[in-house]
């Protein structure tokens, strides 16, 4: 636990949504960072919250609107214009965005006078200092506003371990994009550091993470609520992850954005080494079920023999529960490398096409693709 003056993450506990609770957990960690006063009166603020997808807040898979609320309130209070926005997958256009916005429960919010995007334009800039990713398209409305505000959902994901603050910039890329981006970048390290430089490039003045009701499981989408009971926030989105990571009880080496961004220098290689109002440890949820990456046990020389085998026998890969799927035909469509094809109304994946980034898992509306990990893994990884 640090002083006030020296905190980097603040944390509140929370346990539900009523008005009265998330009101106070927030007023908190924001006190604790020392108040919206750095945001002028009368800017312009975009809240990138995150809505994947058009689905009902009690999903847990996306950003809680009784949160968003009470930050729109606070922000009002100074005469903001307030813009809410995000790109889920899918196209990015009025249809889409409207059922999303809907669906999600965001669309409460213009009744205190805040918009939602209707801007389906988008920017592309140039970014040499990026590692990886140094020009890419990213939606417009962001480059109006004064004040960028990052309010993720803590969730698992398939790929990447965890999607926190870091992963949920990855929405500034319009959602026909996004496959190209994992064909762009199939590497686990490469997405990482995408994801980095997106954030980089854009450097949001604040970072906020609904952990009321997080998501287990088979994330992002298909997962299931779990409670966790917490509100976090930090000007860093770094040491913020890495802390939400050891309150889910995942390793450093189990999220691939904490691997690049301790190589950056950007977090210590510690969670306790990051300043906090509370104890981490206090808040750490034993039983919460990961997706885990586990990248540390693959040989990357796959030149060699060895190294061939020992990727193949650790690495998880997507599968279909033939009982869930409806034949939507969802996964085949988002595939960026084209490696599912449907026969008998079920989708068959071939491997040796397949890169492993599980859009397909991400964007099955029934959660019949899986993330599966190897015998040999759990074995060695149990």
């Amino acid at each position: 636990m640090s002083k006030i003056e020296d905190l980097e993450v603040a944390i509140s506990k929370c346990a539900d949504y009523r008005e009265e609770n998330v009101k106070k957990s927030l007023d908190e960690v924001l006190n604790l960072l020392g108040g919206l006063s750095f945001i002028k009166d009368g800017s312009k603020v975009a809240i990138k919250a995150n809505l994947v997808s058009f689905m009902k807040p009690e999903k847990a898979a996306t950003t809680h609107p009784a949160l968003l609320m009470e930050l729109c309130k606070l922000l009002k209070e100074k005469n903001c214009d307030v813009i809410i926005g995000d790109s889920p997958g899918g196209p990015y256009n009025s249809l889409n965005l409207n059922k999303v916005y809907k669906t999600t429960g965001v669309e409460e919010l213009t009744k205190i006078g805040v918009r939602l995007n209707d801007n389906y334009s988008t920017e592309d800039v140039k970014f040499p200092e990026g590692k990886v990713c140094k020009e890419f398209p990213f939606t417009s409305y962001l480059k109006d506003a004064d004040y960028i505000i990052n309010f993720c959902k803590l969730k698992s994901h398939g790929m990447m371990g965890m999607s926190c603050a870091v992963k949920n910039l990855f929405g500034t890329i319009p959602g026909t994009i996004k496959p190209e981006f994992h064909f762009r970048y199939p590497n686990y390290n490469d997405f990482a550091n995408m994801l980095i430089d997106l954030n980089e490039y854009l450097k949001p003045c604040l970072n906020i993470v609904d952990g009321i009701v997080a998501m287990e499981g088979n994330g992002p989408t298909a997962g299931v609520p779990k409670q966790v009971g917490v509100v976090l926030a930090s000007k860093d989105p770094y040491k913020l992850d890495l802390v939400c990571s050891r309150i889910i009880s995942l390793e450093l080496n189990n999220v691939p954005v904490l691997e690049m961004a301790l190589e950056r220098g950007f977090i210590p290689e510690k969670y306790s080494d990051v300043k906090t109002n509370l104890n981490v440890d206090d808040l750490v949820i034993d039983d919460f079920d990961t997706r885990k990456v586990h990248k540390s046990l693959w040989f990357e020389d796959e030149s060699k023999l060895i190294g061939k085998i020992a990727k193949k026998a650790l690495s998880s890969k997507p599968n279909v529960t033939k009982t869930q799927c409806i034949g939507c035909k969802k996964c085949m469509e988002v595939c960026p490398a084209k490696a599912i094809t449907m026969v008998n109304n079920v989708p068959k994946i071939d491997r040796k096409k397949c890169i492993k980034c599980f859009c397909c898992q991400e964007f099955c509306p029934m959660g019949a693709m899986k993330v599966k990990r190897t015998f040999i893994a759990k074995i060695i990884t149990k």
